[in-house]
């Protein structure tokens, strides 16, 4: 099977390409989403959880927040 990589906010076009690759393209999904320090905690189980939803196959949250 394909693999791909997205990148992955949760908003409306991500999530369509995230269905849209998976489901018309027959790709195995795997997003990533990159914490600058704009999400909290909640906000990042959140992304996890709609990932999940559409089908991601495995998705990360990088925490890059500089301190």
């Amino acid at each position: 099977m394909k693999k791909v990589v997205l990148a992955f906010s949760g908003g409306l076009d991500t999530s369509y390409c995230a269905i849209y690759l998976a489901k018309d393209l027959g790709y195995e999904v795997h997003s990533v989403a990159v914490n600058t320090g704009g999400f909290d905690a909640n906000e990042v189980d959140a992304l996890a959880i709609k990932a999940k939803e559409l089908g991601i196959e495995h998705h990360t949250c990088l925490d890059v927040e500089q301190r």
